[in-house]
């Protein structure tokens, strides 16, 4: 199951993605160190989920920014 599902992220504010994309940053920061460090980690799947989160959260920022998103939507209403 995802962290945060595409809709959560869409419906959330860019100031609420931003918080949420430093949180999810710093988990992924420390797990990552523990890794290093040689300790065990107890989800190790729990990295890529991390990585997965972030990469959507960014590709979200950017389609807005572009203003990519309403153009993708709106042709599938029509159809």
């Amino acid at each position: 199951m995802p962290i945060i599902r595409v809709k959560e992220i869409r419906e959330m504010s860019s100031e609420d993605r931003s918080k949420r994309l430093y949180e999810l940053r710093t988990e992924l920061v420390r797990l990552k160190t523990m890794i290093k460090a040689g300790g065990t980690v107890e989800n190790p799947a729990r990295v890529r989920e991390l990585r997965k989160v972030i990469a959507r959260i960014l590709t979200i920022e950017h389609e807005q920014k572009l203003g990519i998103r309403g153009a993708k939507t709106e042709g599938k209403k029509e159809k």
